[in-house]
């Protein structure tokens, strides 16, 4: 739960690191949150509201929490416009999210957020 507050607390930081059991654990608590909010708007209309304000706020954060989990692996962030890239980009994204911290001359620092 701890890395899901950190990407809401980091909301506009596109600056560190990310580890990788730090973004994926974020991407989980945010998943079921969504399939909740998502599930519960059946019921009434204003889940369906919430689950649209929900997925809106966490856009930019979700942005920065995988730019920084490109600056762990020695990547720019600018790598995560790859995803506009019909099916290979968001795949090669995914992989790259999956790759071991680059701790060696990493030139984004030691800090991770």
């Amino acid at each position: 739960m701890n890395e899901y507050l950190a990407m809401w607390k980091n909301y506009f930081n596109f600056h560190g690191r990310t580890t990788v059991r730090g973004y994926w654990m974020a991407v989980l608590f945010n998943a079921i949150i969504a399939i909740l909010l998502g599930a519960l708007s059946n019921v009434s209309n204003l889940f369906g509201t919430l689950s649209m304000v929900y997925g809106i706020a966490g856009l930019i954060p979700g942005i920065a929490l995988g730019v920084r989990r490109l600056h762990d692996i020695n990547k720019s962030g600018f790598w995560t416009f790859i995803a506009l890239v019909p099916l290979v980009g968001p795949i090669l994204l995914i992989v790259w999210y999956c790759f071991k911290t680059v701790d060696e001359g990493n030139r984004f620092g030691t800090e991770l957020v």
